[in-house]
């Protein structure tokens, strides 16, 4: 009885995977037409729109089924919905909710008490500014080009606008995700899209190296910095690290970059050599 319920949900969420890789392309061809000013028969958006309703309302029907019958909400989600997307969706959540932190000053990951944060994010600020102006100045000169045609006008500010936004989020990541060294390991992160805990026992060597040149290699995590790593870990034990899209691979060597990388190495050295506390006699 029980695998075949298991055999139903799967079919269920199949379903509904093929339902969602039909209805959007459409719905997708049919926001073209409308911005292209393409007469659309009234029936045809109907029918569209409804589609649309009735696979969300499926959608959370089949997502309130699984959480009754026992994954959390996480889990129901990466069920249901295939795991690139739902990181694709996460990583812009964070960015954006990155650029709130960075506007209060409110780095993430970083409380405790013997942890200490080590940014990464100075040399890239430039360069970052200036792809943001370039963003800023096009959604500009895009606005007074349509100013004749106010549907396309609204559909390319709106995408322009959220460019400008995805673009500061990105450094805004870099700002509010430093590395951050604790008690036990040391977490190495990129924006939004990279975080890595790499447990002290686990790491063999670390040194000041830098780099300009990073080709890829097996078991080696390059997280480069305005083209540039300052920091080489080499492990004695690997560790699995996540892709954007959820690919696990493990790797060996990490180069990493940090603003003052000769003090990151110093600190994570002197971690790694730190004996444990001896706990006091009972009192």
């Amino acid at each position: 009885m029980r695998r075949r319920g298991l055999r139903e949900r799967r079919g269920s969420v199949r379903v509904l995977r093929g339902a969602v890789c039909a209805v959007l392309p459409a719905e997708l061809v049919l926001v073209v037409c409308l911005v292209a000013e393409v007469r659309i028969p009234g029936a045809v958006l109907l029918t569209a729109e409804a589609a649309v309703v009735a696979l969300v309302a499926a959608e959370a029907a089949v997502f309130l089924r699984l959480r009754r019958r026992g994954p959390g909400p996480r889990e129901a989600l990466h069920e249901l919905v295939p795991e690139p997307v739902v990181r694709l969706v996460g990583h812009e959540l964070r960015l954006m909710a990155s650029l709130v932190r960075w506007v209060a000053r409110r780095p993430e990951g970083v409380g405790g008490a013997g942890v200490r944060a080590f940014g990464h994010a100075r040399d890239q600020a430039a360069y970052m500014y200036g792809f943001a102006f370039v963003c800023v100045v096009e959604t500009a000169g895009m606005s007074w080009l349509l100013a004749s045609w106010p549907l396309v006008h609204a559909v390319f500010l709106v995408l322009d606008v959220y460019t400008v936004l995805f673009v500061l989020g990105l450094h805004a990541a870099s700002v509010t995700r430093p590395h951050v060294l604790g008690a036990d390991a040391l977490r190495v992160r990129q924006g939004a899209h990279v975080d890595l805990v790499i447990p002290l026992e686990r790491i063999g060597a670390v040194r000041h190296e830098l780099l300009f040149s990073h080709p890829r290699q097996e078991g080696v995590l390059d997280l480069a910095v305005a083209s540039q790593t300052s920091v080489t870990i080499e492990l004695a034990e690997p560790v699995t690290a996540v892709r954007l899209l959820g690919k696990r691979y493990p790797v060996r060597t990490v180069r990493c970059h940090a603003d003052d990388a000769r003090a990151l190495v110093e600190a994570v050295r002197r971690a790694r050599t730190e004996p444990s506390p001896v706990p006091g006699p009972p009192g």
